[in-house]
């Protein structure tokens, strides 16, 4: 007759673990902010990437507003412009590059131009323009008084003498379609944030 043995263990699940050690409070305190500032750091991406764009301004031609070299965040949702905006547009001409400069008159406004008296009129009204550089002198070959075609916009530089805008039939009246977005405020630099400050 063969003889059994039988031994009996004790099963407790918890005999192997060693105790753990919670991690000092300074460590877990970093490790938190760390973890808030990377999730910060995404939301601001994600917010930048779909809803804003930064843009870099190349050229003088909206000086004292806007230098060479500055850059804005624009707002590329926006479909209802009025005088003053400051807008990208990509509307295909000879350089076959963006340009920004700053709406004047919007579908259905006639604008005017004295050219002699460096002055200009939006539905009679003459405007008031504090955020110019110097008084409009400079012509091109478009013919004033003009009205402006429903969605479309008659845009200027503020650098009235050294701009190409829509008073050159290279330029003309800008479809909305090609206004990438509006400029709301500068990134860079960013001590003077404020671009519609001298705007009346």
């Amino acid at each position: 007759m063969r003889r059994i043995e039988e031994f009996w263990i004790e099963f407790n699940p918890d005999s192997g673990k060693t105790e753990e050690k919670k991690p000092p409070f300074i460590a877990s305190f970093l490790f938190d902010v760390t973890d808030s500032v990377k999730g910060a750091v995404l939301v601001v991406f994600l917010v930048f990437a779909l809803v804003f764009r930064a843009v870099g301004v190349d050229g003088d031609s909206m000086n004292p507003t806007l230098n060479d070299e500055d850059w804005v965040a624009v707002a590329g949702a926006v479909t209802d412009f009025e005088y003053g905006d400051i807008v990208i547009v990509n509307q295909p001409w000879r350089r076959n590059v963006p340009i920004i400069k700053r709406v004047i008159a919007v579908g259905g406004d006639t604008i005017n131009i004295d050219f002699e008296k460096s002055e200009v009129y939006v539905n009679g009204v003459k405007l008031n323009e504090p955020y110019i550089l110097e008084p409009t002198t400079l012509s091109y070959d478009v013919r004033f008084p003009l009205t402006v075609e429903e969605g479309k916009l008659f845009v200027m530089g503020d650098n009235r003498n050294d701009s190409i805008d829509s008073r050159s039939s290279e330029i003309g009246l800008i479809d909305e379609r090609y206004v990438l977005g509006k400029a709301l405020v500068r990134i860079y630099p960013i001590e003077e944030w404020d671009i519609y400050k001298d705007f009346d």
